[in-house]
């Protein structure tokens, strides 16, 4: 039995950690959650997020955002997780407001210490190893940095350059959340971001961007080599590896039996593909949303 899940990440899990924030990234407005009990909460989804199917296959209640957990809440876990926010402290500037992941981990750690003053350093160090920690970062630092113009980045890092970056920042972090007591770890890969449809919307054919999408194979291939060094390296640590591209290039392909009619265009926002600005505040949103990939809903 796992007794919590803590989720670290970007939009593709926030659940309302930048309601609160001075940020451009935020979803706590319809038409997000038109279908979630209760309206919207911050997720961007009409729904579920990933790792609210998660947290159910689990059999543990929705875990509460880090803005709101308090009390008995944080006992089954805390999502830190922030719309916009990656590995580098700079990504996502540009919608100014987010938690980056040294932020992330920062809060957790404030969880960590009060969870300790009401249970005790040896109960919680024998919980927290049993826990289930669910990473997903890594999208904003190539789709609000290195691809965005008002940043250097390209500039000064080619594709596997920019890659042995990330990654060597990505396992100090993850070093750090494991002195700080975690074994169980997820890490979920980048998808093919050069088939969302906001890139779509900047190629004229309306087709993914090969260019974009071979841009972050040499991040996922770093994150495996980094995985293995980490199971190698840190006693009692289990990291695990969600093939994201595979599972996407597998949905691109075979999208109809998974009951999507449209992979292509989001189901509301602005511009070309509906993937040049998000869902602005009451636009109405397809009627058909549970056949939509994309941005991600609820349709299982």
């Amino acid at each position: 039995m796992v007794p919590a899940l803590f989720i670290f990440g970007d939009s593709l899990i926030d659940n309302g950690n930048n309601n609160n924030l001075p940020s451009f990234a935020k979803a706590n407005y319809y038409p997000y959650g038109i279908d979630f009990n209760g309206g919207p909460t911050g997720r961007f989804s009409n729904g579920y997020t990933m790792v609210d199917e998660i947290a159910e296959l689990l059999g543990l209640p929705l875990i509460p955002a880090y803005s709101e957990a308090s009390g008995a809440q944080v006992l089954h876990g805390v999502s830190y997780a922030s719309a916009a926010a990656g590995i580098l402290d700079i990504t996502g500037r540009n919608f100014v407001g987010r938690i980056p992941f040294d932020q992330q981990i920062r809060n957790f750690q404030n969880t960590l210490d009060q969870v300790t003053d009401n249970l005790g350093a040896s109960d919680v160090s024998n919980a927290i190893a049993r826990c289930i920690f669910f990473v997903g970062m890594g999208s904003n630092d190539y789709l609000n940095n290195y691809l965005m113009p008002n940043y250097n980045t390209k500039n000064q890092y080619n594709a596997q350059q920019y890659a042995d970056l990330l990654v060597s920042e990505y396992s100090r972090q993850l070093t750090t959340l494991y002195n700080l007591g975690a074994r169980k770890f997820v890490l979920a890969g980048l998808g093919r971001i050069g088939c969302i449809p906001r890139i779509l919307a900047q190629n004229q054919m309306d087709r993914c961007s090969e260019e974009v999408n071979q841009l972050v194979m040499p991040f996922n291939a770093n994150v495996k080599t980094m995985i293995n060094n980490l199971n190698a390296n840190l006693p009692g640590a289990r990291f695990t590896f969600i093939d994201i591209a595979r599972m996407f290039e597998d949905l691109l392909t075979n999208y109809r039996s998974y009951g999507f009619s449209v992979i292509d265009r989001g189901c509301c926002g602005i511009g070309r593909n509906g993937g040049q600005i998000t869902c602005l505040p009451f636009q109405i949103p397809c009627a058909n949303r549970e056949q939509y990939h994309e941005h991600f809903t609820q349709q299982k």
